[in-house]
């Protein structure tokens, strides 16, 4: 079964962690996509340019309004995410816990609603 893991996290923080922390972060990305590529897991993945880069686009009574930002202010922004296929959602689970933003942010783990299942 396919699952998106929505990576989320504070922005700003990242300024706050020290340049060895940060560099040992980026290691741990690294050596997660050697360990997904390697179990032939990861259909994709990336990470995503700060909230202040993005547009929110929404249609109401036939007229497209654009704003500024994310749709809704949260604590924790998405910062990026990895699409994987895993054997089951506990599989997914495990997974999910070895994203190096799970030990400062939050991973949710949605499952792909394929079209053919409709």
């Amino acid at each position: 079964m396919q699952y998106l893991m929505l990576i989320y996290d504070e922005e700003k923080a990242w300024d706050n962690f020290s340049e060895q922390y940060q560099g040992e972060v980026l290691d741990k990305y690294h050596q997660l996509g050697e360990y997904l590529q390697g179990e032939g897991i990861l259909l994709g993945g990336e990470r995503l340019q700060p909230t202040d880069t993005a547009t929110s686009v929404r249609v109401r009574n036939g007229e497209t309004l654009i704003s500024d930002g994310p749709f809704a202010e949260t604590k924790e922004q998405l910062g990026g995410f990895y699409m994987v296929e895993c054997r089951d959602l506990d599989h997914a689970n495990e997974v999910a816990a070895k994203i190096p933003s799970a030990e400062f942010g939050t991973i949710e783990v949605r499952p792909i609603w394929l079209m053919q299942d409709m």
